[in-house]
């Protein structure tokens, strides 16, 4: 009996966290100039859309931001900062769980695509590679970054890190916990730190 009061009840308090959650990240998105379409969301967001820089995402978009929605071990809330005069497009019915996308250069995400839990995506090194540069102020001026493309149906797995100037080819599959530092070809599984050919999709 008690079991069952607990399930009801805790399906009830869910059903109205998703319809906040959706309200909130409504707010959101439309704050940041997103250009959105139909959505679901299990908890709400982190977004930075800095002045100048855009945001797409297609139909069918689905993302789980905080445990709620894939119990897998990722606490962290989806975090989409896109940089001055850069684009972040995400395409139709992709689905993102705890993922970070950093664009301060373009990121591409094609349809169908599969972004797994505590996945992170960096166009950037952040700082520059040269100590003398880190260590003054011209430090983030200096850094390097290239774009990001993830294509068409591409899965990748949770807690893998996409570095600056990859490109994900179609149907390709990255490994859990693996680090991308080059290009992956179209239907191929990659995986490890860093990645490298496992075999053929």
């Amino acid at each position: 009996m008690i079991n069952t009061i607990y399930k009801v009840g805790n399906r009830l308090i869910r059903i109205c966290e998703q319809f906040i959650d959706k309200i909130r990240t409504s707010v959101i998105l439309r704050g940041n100039g997103v250009h959105f379409s139909s959505y679901r969301t299990n908890g709400v967001p982190y977004v930075m859309v800095a002045r100048g820089g855009k945001m797409f995402v297609g139909e069918k978009f689905a993302m789980n931001s905080g445990i709620k929605g894939n119990p897998i071990g990722c606490y962290e809330r989806c975090t989409f900062f896109v940089d001055r005069g850069c684009t972040l497009t995400i395409g139709s019915n992709v689905g993102i769980s705890q993922a970070a996308l950093v664009a301060h250069a373009d990121i591409t995400i094609g349809n169908n695509v599969k972004i797994g839990g505590g996945v992170c995506v960096y166009t950037s090194d952040f700082h520059s590679l040269n100590p003398e540069i880190r260590a003054g102020k011209e430090d983030m001026l200096q850094r390097n970054a290239a774009p990001v493309t993830i294509k068409d149906n591409a899965f990748i797995g949770a807690k893998s890190i996409i570095l600056k100037g990859v490109t994900i080819g179609k149907n390709s599959i990255i490994g859990a916990g693996s680090v991308v530092t080059k290009s992956i070809p179209d239907d191929e599984i990659w995986a490890g730190n860093p990645a490298r050919f496992i075999r053929n999709v």
